[in-house]
């Protein structure tokens, strides 16, 4: 027999899910059997795995050593990821918010969010390695609980990613996320003058295969518009001049390149876009700035209720351009600030 209690990064999940960290080469038939032949029991009753764990809970396994052993988890293999995620530098991944419970962190561009192969070291593992050389984050924890990022940024946009330290943490994140109960703005240098604020609405298309988006105002008559999804897309002009404009972009509607094909459906495209952009506007910031990337920055994150209110610096790509091509002016970072 084997005994667990729970702690408070096992407490909030549903009893299966915690099970199945446990016993992750089970199959979740298995564990349900278990449960209904009670050779696995919550505080020492019958449960069905849809029980909330609470702090304190206890947890019996009953189970031959062979049978636990084939199914839980591979301590040897667990510690030689937790020793080689210890080992990983931040690469440029700064942390600009922290708690007991949430982590937010400004990913440089050429960065993944989260990884898309298992080759891949993104954000999310940078993160977790800090977490363990700071020694916030022990192996008995990590065996039963990984911190995880509860946002993506495109690999080449830049700024605020937010992970959950904790399971309370990333729940409550993950809600707030799904909701929209927070408010997220980026900055971003875009093609032409833009003077007043406006807020612009419309449908987006994502065609998979291109990984590229369309927008239109209206729904196409006379096809299917069910992958047809509704954005909203408010811009709040910082600086310009006569060939661009600084703006502090609110995304209301989180989708796939929003901002980047939003705005250059309105002629005014990303500075270093080359999906979406001007070929001639790209070449120039290029050529006198060597822009790589689309200058998207997602510079503002904010969470009432969690009384969470992050924002960066503005970075020093951006900061270069801006003087290169007069639109700098003294304070705007507090302007920045200011703007919602």
């Amino acid at each position: 027999m084997k005994e667990f209690k729970a702690g408070k990064n096992e407490a909030g999940q549903r009893l299966d899910k915690y099970l199945k960290k446990i016993l992750p080469n089970a199959s979740m038939g298995f564990i349900y059997k278990m449960l209904r032949k009670k050779n696995i029991k919550l505080n020492d009753k019958k449960a069905s795995g849809t029980e909330i764990v609470s702090v304190d809970d206890k947890i019996k396994i009953f189970l031959s050593d062979d049978t636990f052993a084939k199914f839980s988890v591979n301590e040897d293999r667990l510690m030689k990821d937790f020793k080689a995620l210890s080992a990983l530098k931040t690469d440029g991944l700064g942390v600009v918010y922290e708690d007991d419970d949430i982590l937010a962190a400004n990913k440089p561009v050429n960065m993944l969010s989260q990884k898309s192969k298992e080759t891949d070291i993104s954000a999310n593992e940078r993160l977790i390695g800090y977490l363990i050389k700071e020694g916030k984050l022990d192996f008995d924890t990590y065996k039963s609980f990984k911190p995880s990022v509860c946002n993506r940024l495109d690999r080449n946009t830049s700024g605020i990613i937010a992970a959950g330290k904790t399971m309370k943490g990333l729940q409550e994140l993950s809600s707030h996320f799904k909701e929209r109960t927070l408010t997220k703005y980026y900055i971003c240098i875009v093609a032409g003058k833009i003077d007043k604020r406006q807020l612009i609405k419309g449908y987006l298309y994502k065609d998979k295969k291109l990984n590229k988006v369309t927008i239109c105002q209206t729904l196409p008559k006379g096809r299917d518009t069910s992958e047809y999804l509704p954005i909203e897309t408010e811009y709040i002009p910082v600086a310009y001049s006569d060939n661009a404009t600084l703006l502090k972009v609110h995304l209301i509607t989180g989708r796939s390149h929003q901002i980047r094909a939003h705005l250059a459906s309105i002629n005014h495209p990303l500075a270093g876009d080359y999906k979406y952009g001007k070929a001639s506007f790209n070449r120039r910031f290029t050529d006198k700035y060597n822009c790589k990337s689309q200058l998207l920055h997602s510079y503002e994150l904010n969470i009432p209720d969690m009384d969470i209110h992050i924002h960066t610096d503005i970075p020093d790509i951006f900061l270069n351009i801006l003087k290169g091509e007069n639109i700098w002016q003294p304070g705007i970072q507090e302007v920045l600030e200011a703007l919602h």
